[in-house]
């Protein structure tokens, strides 16, 4: 087959489970399908280079994998930066120092991951995070990417980003709160 065709094919094939992982990835559908669409524009230029050493799925889904990672650190410095007001006055006092003390875990709310309501809720939370935190966040956490991998993708230090990730769970705690647990 000639190259456009394999190319037309695997738009056909691999578009849906690309665009699914994308979006997963990403939260957001439109970013999702521009991303994917750079993918196969990615594979159309370098297509000689691939090898057929792998499935036509798997070379796809690690050209993805960079240009979800090329997404996030344009996105991630493209951000203003964060005002940290939220949490902290004038003097760097906590202005809340409920965030600092321990949720009182019962059996019900350690099987939260498994209610819908909840798992929606916890969705809105993270996308209210700032891109600035949101995006190291879902690195971490959703594409389990390891601490220097993140630092070094996004261009930060690891104990920047290790700030970060606390000032995320504490901004997602402060909303779970008023919103799922304040409400139950």
């Amino acid at each position: 087959m000639m190259k456009n065709e394999v190319l037309k094919s695997w738009v056909e094939q691999y578009s849906e489970p690309l665009l699914k992982r994308a979006v997963y990835l990403l939260s957001d559908r439109e970013d999702a399908e521009d991303v994917v669409q750079e993918v196969f524009i990615a594979a159309f230029s370098s297509y000689d280079s691939f090898e057929e050493k792998s499935k036509p799925l798997t070379w796809l889904q690690t050209i993805l994998k960079n240009k979800v990672a090329d997404f996030y650190r344009k996105k991630y410095r493209a951000e203003p930066q964060i005002r940290l007001d939220h949490f902290f006055d004038e003097t760097g006092s906590w202005k809340n120092d409920d965030v600092l003390h321990d949720w009182d875990a019962t059996n019900k709310e350690a099987e939260l991951l498994d209610n819908d309501d909840f798992n929606k809720t916890l969705e809105d939370c993270i996308e209210e995070l700032p891109s600035r935190w949101k995006i190291p966040m879902k690195m971490y956490y959703l594409q389990e990417k390891k601490a220097p991998e993140v630092s070094q993708e996004l261009d930060i230090s690891t104990t920047n980003l290790w700030k970060i990730l606390q000032r995320s769970r504490m901004q997602l705690r402060e909303c779970l709160d008023f919103n799922w647990f304040a409400q139950s």
